[in-house]
């Protein structure tokens, strides 16, 4: 099983809509300069993603895309699946025919590997990647105490603060 740039692309793409699209829709060149990620495949990626109603294009001045539907409801298995990446760990695509038109002994367990895969992909939703990111941001930016320490400086009770080694 491996999940290809176009899945994780379009998985990050939405992201960014979910989060900067509150303000505005969002422009691909915009999320192209955000996310180094190719104008042209971009256009690709939402073209997809605008006919699964996953995303909603705004035209004129102003213009751009936003979330069709509410970031709850919107899982990354649905961003996957909307632009055609397979999420499959077995050799035959499930048609059971993995080796010249037989299933190979392995078959039923890749195909539960795939099961999980796609139930955990389908119960993370871009509310639940924004509110992650929100939390990593908000962690990042302010040290919880015990990535800070104390250091006592001669002669004076004052304490001066430096980050943690």
């Amino acid at each position: 099983m491996r999940l290809t740039t176009k899945g994780r692309f379009a998985v990050t793409a939405m992201l960014d809509v979910a989060l900067h699209g509150a303000t505005g829709p969002v422009t691909l060149a915009t999320i192209s300069e955000r996310q180094k990620i190719s104008l042209s495949y971009l256009e690709q990626l939402f073209g997809k993603l605008r006919r699964h109603g996953l995303v909603d294009s705004v035209r004129g001045p102003g213009g751009g895309y936003r979330l069709a539907r509410d970031g709850v409801s919107i899982t990354v298995a649905d961003v996957i699946v909307a632009v055609d990446e397979p999420i499959d760990a077995t050799q035959c695509g499930g048609d059971e025919h993995c080796l010249d038109e037989r299933c190979m002994m392995t078959h039923d367990l890749w195909a539960g590997l795939n099961a999980h895969i796609f139930g955990y992909l389908r119960s993370v939703t871009l509310a639940d990647l924004v509110r992650r990111h929100e939390e990593a941001r908000l962690a990042a930016s302010h040290p919880s105490p015990q990535d800070v320490r104390v250091v006592q400086t001669g002669g004076g009770p004052h304490p001066r603060e430096s980050a943690a080694v």
